[in-house]
């Protein structure tokens, strides 16, 4: 249920035998966004030797690459495993290469690729997207307090509370603490209060923790 994914667009650098390789990674959810980040990366590099590509996708369980004039399989594989072995979807890597002069055989392209896309895979860092339940409650003045504290509390993380004659609160909770929150509202409440489930979204539970 849960899945890893790129917290952030980040990019790493090093030079191999004269060669300069530059990662590009960026979290990216459908084939469009893939291949926008891929050609926008080609755009701004239109004067390297390759712009290698590798990106997987959670919806369809697409995984695809480009050796982009490499030797085949030295290049796009190579970065696309890197991805893999990292257990990673919903990303896309990008690696360029300035070449200079010095040829660096199958075997030190892989290493070379490989080595750029975990660069980059770690300058992005790797977090855990979790099921959430999003979530509304409707309760009064007094009780809003003890609601604001319990959320959190649980893992949690109240999105939004509009006040008026009561208080209507929209919250966010992983779908694995649900049915705990939902017993403490009710004691808390001493049970006039409930939550109405009004969908599911992915998140980032190490945010929704701090």
């Amino acid at each position: 249920m849960d899945y890893k994914t790129i917290a952030r667009d980040a990019q790493a650098e090093f030079t191999e035998k004269r060669s300069r390789f530059i990662g590009h990674i960026k979290p990216v959810t459908t084939q469009e966004q893939a291949l926008e980040f891929i050609a926008q990366v080609k755009t701004k590099h239109w004067d390297a030797a390759h712009n290698v590509s590798a990106y997987v996708l959670r919806a369809g369980g697409i995984q695809r690459y480009s050796d982009d004039g490499e030797p085949q399989g030295t290049a796009g594989v190579p970065a696309l495993d890197v991805l893999l072995k990292e257990n990673l979807t919903d990303c896309a890597v990008v690696v360029t290469r300035y070449f200079g002069g010095i040829l660096l055989g199958a075997g030190g392209l892989v290493r070379a690729y490989s080595h750029a896309a975990k660069s980059a895979v770690d300058e992005g860092g790797i977090i855990t997207m979790s099921l959430c339940a999003v979530l509304k409650v409707n309760c009064d003045y007094n009780f809003y307090g003890r609601l604001a504290s319990l959320v959190p509390e649980l893992g949690g993380v109240i999105e939004d509370a509009k006040f008026a004659d009561a208080v209507s609160v929209t919250l966010r909770m992983p779908v694995t603490l649900l049915d705990v929150f939902n017993a403490q509202l009710a004691d808390l409440s001493l049970g006039r209060f409930k939550s109405e489930k009004t969908g599911e979204i992915f998140a980032d539970l190490c945010k929704i923790l701090k």
